[in-house]
């Protein structure tokens, strides 16, 4: 593994850490129900994810 794959796996990470936090904050604020609150951070997990994936292998082949 390069210095570029550690890299990127501490960074992702650290994103879905943040984000975790920030949709925990917003599911607080919007008092959103507790039974759909795992649905909200799957999509946004998922979502999140997604976009980390493409943008590694972006950064990979170019």
């Amino acid at each position: 593994m390069t210095i570029i794959g550690i890299f990127f796996i501490l960074f992702a990470t650290f994103i879905l850490v943040t984000f975790n936090s920030m949709t925990n904050a917003l599911c607080l604020k919007k008092n959103i129900p507790e039974e759909k609150q795992p649905n909200v951070f799957r999509t946004i997990n998922v979502l999140i994810t997604i976009l980390l994936i493409s943008s590694y292998v972006e950064v990979l082949f170019t």
